[in-house]
């Protein structure tokens, strides 16, 4: 038998487009605006580092005080709104969602500056060897940052699980550059500088893939109620 109380999917995707056209107009563009400032940084960064370029390292460490603001201002929104509004369930999920979100956001921007901060140090010695792996993880990274921006603009649910899967890769590449980098160490003790460098340059990209996923799992949880976190690792303890 059917619940009456329960409401049909799309009613529900319909009233969030009305808080979003509505009183939380100005949150949904905070955040919009956090999404593309932390994917200028982290392009920024990985350009600094593959161009060998301090000044546009030095930038993406300067742009990081406007991420700690914006969300700042999203956590006054959003505890604002909660205090004043006593707002229902659908309204609840959205501001729980947003302050999230924007936590994720700005944990992107911080592996961008941690990248950053690694550029201007290997600018100080001669490339380790050419730079392939870094920069498709890079881009794949910069790929689910932009996903999970337009997974939550078009209220696109459907878009989530790609940009999850993304993920995957991005670890599988992160692993394979740990065992070369790793393997130059063991071969010239000179490299070993460098090479930790390189690993570390390579977890933040990681890391920043891991808040992206995040962000991608908060849009699916924000538009259809349900949670999907860690359940690729369930599935893997069950089998």
């Amino acid at each position: 038998m059917t619940n009456p109380t329960l409401e049909p999917q799309e009613e529900k995707l319909e009233r969030i487009r009305g808080y979003f056209r509505g009183e939380l107009l100005t949150l949904r563009e905070t955040l919009l605006r956090m999404a593309s400032l932390a994917h200028k940084n982290l392009s920024t960064a990985l350009e600094s580092l593959v161009e060998r370029n301090a000044k546009k390292a030095k930038q993406v460490i300067e742009a990081d005080l406007e991420m700690d603001r914006l969300e700042v201002e999203i956590d006054e929104m959003v505890a604002n709104f909660m205090a004043t509004q006593a707002p229902m369930a659908l309204a609840c999920r959205l501001m729980l969602s947003a302050s999230k979100i924007s936590n994720d956001l700005e944990r992107i921007a911080d592996q961008a500056v941690s990248i950053a901060r690694r550029s201007l140090i290997l600018l100080d010695e001669p490339p380790l060897k050419p730079l392939l792996d870094i920069p498709r993880m890079g881009k794949d990274v910069l790929g689910m940052i932009r996903g999970a921006t337009d997974a939550f603009v078009e209220i696109a649910p459907e878009k989530c699980a790609e940009i999850i899967r993304m993920d995957e890769r991005v670890d599988d590449i992160n692993r394979q550059l740990e065992r070369e980098l790793t393997s130059f160490m063991v071969e010239d003790p000179k490299t070993i500088t460098r090479a930790l460098n390189l690993m570390l340059v390579a977890r933040f990209f990681e890391r920043a893939a891991d808040h992206a996923k995040n962000i991608a799992e908060l849009v699916f949880y924000l538009y259809t109620g349900k949670d999907i976190r860690h359940e690729a690792e369930l599935a893997k303890n069950a089998q």
